[in-house]
């Protein structure tokens, strides 16, 4: 589940709203006994950072006190009263001998702190780190303070606050959301550190864990590598027999202002203020890996972050087969074989994973693992273990008891579990390898028998090597071998030498490289006669490139219009391939679109031009071009954009030449993109003109909405961007779905108009999407008749994370660059 960086945004942005305090006259940055703070005064840190006194939000009448930074947009940090407001009437702080009170006007107090022992000369004092701290002024006997803010922490976590537990007194410390944005009672979200035997970050929306990092294993918190050390903060995690906390320390502490908070729809976030821009500025956000998400793939159930996907461990079988199927993996999986406790259960290791959830400190001292197994397979309730050093002692016995949830596959930093496992499990996994064996030795007599063959294989490596002399004469002639390879003789297509190409990439260096795509990597060049190029180089080990290539020369030399992407020449050399094309300054679409910041350079009337540019390129590719051509690979990354921000439809490695009378084709080869890919494409291998128009759709919502299909997150369902624009324009509010960061530059009809467009291309059924010129008329002329929308197809998160796999004996393969599928057939 992907994050949705308009809500991200909209909540910066609300959190920056000014909180109206009243005309406020400075006291000082402390209270002694008897003195009064009231409605109207503030008391400021000395260094002027921090600001405590009354406030109140939006247009609500309700006041709190609060402490916010100073001299920069109005960020309320805390909230004293936050469930107990001040309604109507005016408020003030009284500082008394042994504490102080929150008075309302007819002196009844609503909120007080009260000193556990007698105080000769207490102070109210705000400190420059922003803590409100109780403490005795003239005993210097006395350590530490009486009361302070920083122990009763509301959404924020500021530097040097500590989230998580006093084992000495008792104090658990955690963050709440604030209701709303202009309501800081107590929300929906809460985050805290759970437990201290064995702490990990957990997210909860009431009594539900939405969210979980952990637990900790004495390098991060299992299964994230969000909180670590940066050029701006260094996360703390300290463990002692007196305080198991998390906390953090700002590197410049002069001039940097930084912050954690929960949000009001649940998003944890680290902000920074930024001088230059005047606003407050993401740094992390820990839901970034959907995989964190709790529980996503059930019982035994294993996450992979490239998809999301689920996959049962090894041993483990899906539950309900049915349901995995459809992509439904909350039922988790089963094991193969039941344990058997008293007849011979033992262990089998799983590395780079995310430590499931419920764990159990069994011992905090150095043992070694082989003791740590004998513990767990002493109890028959014992289903995995690990050895972690998570309180500094060398290493941990952590146990696990009952099913493991939440785990996922982590790979870069992940921890080793032991998994317990019936005797049946480890001795077919003993005959595995014993076959393993069987085999090799098997392959080694084949390979002696084979050697009374010398005579063919003599011939056989004679014909190889003439074949070889063959290739590299050839290279003299690129032109010819590549009419060989490709078996065009029409092809006039300008051959670049390698030589050429290197010199104007700068040896291929790696600051010239702009790019990486599932072909391979792109670099930027310069020709002597001065001319930027790009230059697309096929990656030597891609097994599927060499076909990828020859259809992209094929296609791409053939086809001209100003909306497509200009191929200058290809170079061929040894194993080296390469496609040279004009060279486009501003990158690819989605550069822009899913940026936060260059997100803003689109306007609606520049997203209206991109939109009906890639419009008339696919109208060309599938009507006006002398081959009829389908895409197949249509998005966001695959449209580039030029000096004017003109979009080029670019990639035809996976597209396919149609004949004159072909309406569609059918292939076991399925490649593409998730979000993108059409139903009866994902799933039949079925494909047409109207899989391109299906994309074009997914295509259009995204540039509308600033948001992604792939990933589309909501606090109010489980839709991805499909299904939340279809809810929004059945219960009547198309316009919700346009991007927050858009001008106001638009045409209201003209948005919805799009929309409706967008819906009708995302039809379930083929023959209920409109042809690609259809769409063009429909966009440009505000008169053209457009039909209402039927259900779209993919239109929830499941669906559009991939295929049915059970029944169609298919198997799947997913590119490291992309969330791109290829499925072959199992056949």
């Amino acid at each position: 589940m992907g994050l949705s960086p308009f809500l991200i945004l909209w909540y910066v942005w609300l959190s920056s709203v000014s909180p109206r305090p009243s005309t406020a006259a400075t006291v000082s940055d402390r209270l002694t006994q008897n003195q009064v703070l009231e409605d109207g005064q503030t008391l400021v840190s000395s260094g002027q950072r921090f600001e405590l006194g009354f406030f109140n939000r939006g247009n609500s009448s309700h006041r709190y006190l609060g402490i916010w930074y100073k001299n920069i947009t109005l960020t309320v940090v805390w909230v004293a009263n936050r469930n107990k407001v001040i309604s109507g009437q005016s408020g003030s702080l009284s500082m008394g001998s042994n504490g102080f009170s929150l008075l309302l006007n007819n002196s009844e107090k609503i909120w007080s702190v009260n000193a556990t022992r007698v105080l000769e000369s207490p102070i109210l004092q705000l400190l420059d780190n922003g803590n409100l701290v109780l403490k005795e002024e003239n005993n210097p006997d006395l350590e530490g303070y009486v009361w302070q803010s920083f122990d009763n922490i509301t959404d924020t976590l500021l530097p040097g606050m500590k989230l998580g537990w006093n084992l000495k007194t008792g104090l658990y410390r955690n963050m709440t959301s604030w209701l709303s944005a202009e309501d800081p009672s107590a929300g929906d979200y809460t985050f805290s550190l759970d437990s201290p035997e064995t702490p990990q970050l957990v997210l909860s929306k009431g009594t539900q864990k939405q969210y979980r990092w952990g637990p900790w294993d004495g390098v991060r918190f299992s299964g994230s590598n969000e909180l670590r050390s940066n050029p701006v903060f260094i996360p703390i995690f300290n463990s002692s027999r007196e305080e198991v906390y998390y906390t953090f320390e700002v590197i410049d502490q002069e001039s940097t202002l930084s912050r954690f908070v929960v949000t009001q729809h649940g998003w944890i976030q680290y902000l920074t203020w930024s001088k230059s821009s005047n606003e407050w500025v993401t740094m992390v956000t820990l839901q970034r890996d959907s995989c964190d998400r709790y529980g996503t793939c059930g019982p035994y159930g294993n996450c992979y972050s490239d998809g999301p996907k689920c996959n049962c461990l090894k041993g483990f079988t899906p539950k309900s087969p049915e349901d995995w199927s459809r992509i439904i993996w909350s039922g988790g999986c089963v094991r193969r074989w039941e344990l058997e406790c008293e007849n011979g259960d033992g262990f089998v290791k799983y590395g780079g994973m995310k430590l499931p959830d419920h764990s159990h400190l069994v011992e905090s001292r150095n043992l070694s693992l082989e003791v740590c197994e004998v513990e767990c397979l002493r109890n028959c309730s014992c289903m995995a273990f690990t050895l972690i050093d998570i309180h500094g002692n060398g290493g941990d016995c952590v146990m696990w008891f009952g099913d493991l949830v939440d785990m996922k596959h982590f790979p870069s930093g992940g921890d080793d579990l032991y998994i317990r496992m019936a005797r049946n499990e480890l001795e077919s996994i003993a005959d595995a390898r014993r076959n393993k064996r069987v085999r090799v030795i098997v392959t080694i007599v084949i390979c002696v028998a084979t050697g009374m063959l010398l005579c063919g294989v003599a011939s056989w490596c004679a014909f190889r090597i003439r074949k070889a002399k063959r290739r590299a004469a050839s290279l003299n002639h690129p032109r010819r071998y590549l009419m060989e390879e490709t078996q065009e003789e029409d092809l006039e297509l300008p051959l670049f030498n390698l030589k050429t190409v290197s010199a104007a990439t700068d040896e291929f260096s790696f600051r010239n490289k702009i790019g990486q795509g599932g072909f391979g990597p792109v670099y930027k060049g310069v020709l002597l006669s001065k001319q930027e190029i790009a230059v697309k180089r096929l990656s030597r080990d891609l097994g599927q490139g060499l076909r990828e290539f020859k259809n992209e020369v094929i296609l791409v030399s053939k086809l001209q219009h100003r909306n497509l992407v200009k191929l200058l020449g290809c170079c061929i050399h040894g194993d080296e391939r390469m496609l040279i094309y004009e060279y486009l300054p501003n990158k690819s679409l989605d550069y822009f679109l899913f940026d936060q910041t260059r997100k803003k350079l689109l306007a609606w009337k520049k997203r209206f031009g991109i939109i009906l540019g890639i419009a008339r390129g696919l109208l060309y590719l599938h009507q006006d071009s002398r081959l009829r051509i389908i895409h197949r690979d249509l998005k966001a990354s695959n449209i580039l954009l030029d000096s004017e921000m003109n979009p080029k439809i670019s990639d035809f490695g996976l597209a396919r030449i149609f004949g004159a009378d072909q309406t569609q084709e059918m292939t076991k080869r399925v490649m593409g993109t998730y979000g993108y890919m059409s139903p009866e494409y994902a799933m039949s291998g079925h494909f047409s003109v109207k899989s391109d128009v299906f994309s074009f759709g997914v295509l259009m919502l995204e540039v509308i909405s600033g948001k992604k299909n792939w990933g589309f997150w909501h606090p109010d369902h489980d839709l991805n961007l499909i299904g939340h624009a279809w809810k929004l324009w059945i219960e009547g509010n198309p316009l919700e779905l346009m991007d927050a960061l858009m001008d106001d530059s638009y045409s209201v009809d003209e948005v919805v108009r799009y929309i409706q467009v967008g819906l009708l291309c995302v039809q379930q059924r083929v023959e209920d999407r409109p042809t690609m010129s259809s769409v063009l008329l429909m966009l440009a002329n505000e008169n053209a008749m457009v039909p209402q929308p039927k259900e779209p197809g993919f239109y929830t998160e499941v669906s559009s994370m991939g295929m049915d796999t059970s029944s169609s004996g298919k198997s799947r393969h997913t590119t490291t660059n992309e969330v791109s599928v290829t499925m072959f057939d199992g056949g």
